[in-house]
């Protein structure tokens, strides 16, 4: 049987390896989870609704 090749690293897009899955190296997994910190990355969505209504104009 013919075994899977390893799925490209989604940074640099070298293979991944088994132990950083599914990453290449250490490195790459910081740089994926320092994107995610930075807001780099974003799930699409609906825009959040505002909690506080606004105010009233007291005249």
């Amino acid at each position: 049987m013919v075994e899977p090749r390893p799925s490209p690293c989604p940074v640099c897009r070298k293979p991944s390896t088994a132990r950083t899955r599914p990453f290449c190296s250490v490195r790459c997994a910081d740089i994926d989870l320092g994107r995610w910190f930075t807001e780099s990355y974003a799930i699409p969505g609906p825009p959040p609704e505002r909690d506080d209504p606004a105010p009233d104009d007291e005249a």
